[in-house]
């Protein structure tokens, strides 16, 4: 496996634990559409949601309204408030041994960025609240990159932009599947999935993870090569 160079880590679910605070956000947006806690819409867009997480926000909007740009740009702007608000009155916690992770990755002259689903403003938002945030290199979300994940962009965009020589010295770690699809299809050697965000072991290794990892605090022992409890698996390239 070549040196990594590039560590590409997902935002909530991996870094921050804010699954909930996101949910909340959604579920309040889609009410303004009148899908509301109760009824099988309600239900339904819900397993969107869930089946969608890692996605770009917009795109999960336009699948819970299809066919109707107005209502899921209208849904979208009201998550971004939410969610800000929420961010305000609360602010972000990092997962337990997050911090500690990216210092060790960046100790060992690794660079790091931050991948998101998040609109740019709803991560300036964010990177405004870390206290970590002057460890990072790179913050990129979809709009940095022409498309989110499942589709490798963003993390090819940090490639080009850290001046990384080959896709094969980037590390990914992510909670959901998308995470995953995108790691690999970006040519990452190293894609983790992290256990205890918002999908199963089943669903990471069906996007293609290369380990399963408890969670992100065993990552640099992973890609730095310091012994760590991960399971590599054989996953073909989605």
């Amino acid at each position: 496996m070549a040196p990594v160079k590039l560590a590409c880590l997902d935002l909530a679910g991996t870094t921050i634990g804010d699954i909930d605070m996101v949910e909340r956000a959604i579920a309040e947006a889609i009410a303004t559409q009148g899908i509301v806690p109760g009824t099988s819409a309600y239900a339904r867009a819900m397993v969107h949601v869930h089946r969608s997480r890692g996605c770009p926000k917009i795109e999960i909007f336009r699948g819970i309204f299809p066919g109707n740009e107005a209502q899921a740009q209208a849904a979208n702007l009201t998550f971004e408030r939410s969610y800000q608000n929420a961010i305000e009155r609360s602010g972000l916690v990092p997962l337990p041994g997050a911090v500690e992770a990216v210092a060790k990755l960046r100790d060992a002259g690794l660079k790091i960025a931050l991948i998101t689903g998040f609109s740019r403003a709803t991560l300036g938002r964010v990177l405004s609240s870390l206290t970590w945030v002057d460890m990072l290199d790179l913050a990129l979300c979809p709009e940095d990159a022409g498309r989110g994940r499942p589709y490798p962009d963003m993390v090819l965009t940090a490639v080009l932009r850290s001046g990384v020589d080959d896709v094969r010295q980037v590390a990914v770690a992510g909670d959901s599947e998308s995470d995953m699809l995108c790691g690999r299809r970006a040519g990452a050697s190293v894609v983790a999935g992290v256990l205890g965000g918002v999908h199963s072991k089943e669903r990471l290794l069906g996007g293609g993870a290369t380990h399963i990892i408890d969670s992100i605090a065993d990552f640099p022992g992973l890609v730095l090569g310091t012994g760590v409890s991960a399971s590599p698996v054989a996953a073909p390239a989605p």
